[in-house]
């Protein structure tokens, strides 16, 4: 058996969920359009030029979340995927995580985005495993707005997927062919620790980092 694992936002899907729920939050007017929406852009950008301090982000995501109750968030997330992640879904996505799966590789989605945001999206690209920022839950399920744990971002996705592997009894060292789809220079650490980095839809800062290193440079949403 094989390892497959898959960054999320703009590698399988084409689109950060992350901030297209935060968009999706500024539309239905859950929260204040102008205030959040810049701080949205503004942590956006900092994740994509590597500057994103994964914690405070995630203590001002998952602080939005805890401001509402469990039931109105599923509510919206439902409506969320309905009217923007199924429709960017792409058939060759599908079947890339398909042609893993078939091979009867272990397959699993790792991103910095939080369970909250992405646990429907494994759910509909049929992913099992999925690791990502974990939201502390009170007893009813409510998000109380505190980090679990490491977050998954940066050498953060080696640290959780080796906790991962490990409670399922493996380890990445253990798998004659592991492989790794990103976009970002900021996965360039799990990248490097796989037998096999596919920079996926790659960034430019990734780009020239695949191309020093004879890595394979997958176009997913153009080839």
């Amino acid at each position: 058996m094989n390892l497959a694992l898959f960054d999320l936002d703009n590698t399988l899907l084409p689109i950060d969920s992350d901030y297209e729920w935060g968009q999706f939050l500024c539309r239905t007017g859950a929260v204040d359009r102008d205030a959040f929406a810049a701080r949205n852009a503004a942590f956006f950008l900092q994740y994509q030029e590597g500057t994103l301090d994964p914690v405070e982000y995630l203590e001002f995501a998952f602080g939005t979340l805890a401001s509402f109750p469990r039931k109105q968030l599923d509510s919206w997330h439902a409506q969320f995927m309905t009217e923007v992640i199924e429709p960017a879904i792409h058939p060759a996505a599908r079947a890339l995580v398909k042609q893993h799966q078939v091979a009867g590789d272990l397959v699993a989605i790792i991103t910095a985005t939080n369970r909250f945001v992405t646990g429907p999206i494994a759910t509909a690209f049929a992913v099992e495993h999925l690791i990502a920022a974990e939201p502390e839950l009170a007893t009813d399920g409510a998000i109380t707005g505190r980090l679990i744990g490491i977050p998954p971002f940066g050498n953060g996705k080696v640290i959780n997927t080796e906790l991962w592997l490990k409670n399922l009894g493996f380890s990445l060292q253990g798998f004659e062919q592991s492989t790794f789809y990103s976009d970002s220079q900021n996965d360039i650490p799990l990248l490097s620790a796989v037998t096999h980095p596919v920079a996926t839809n790659p960034n430019a800062r990734l780009a020239e980092h695949a191309k020093e290193h004879n890595w394979p440079i997958l176009n997913l949403f153009n080839d």
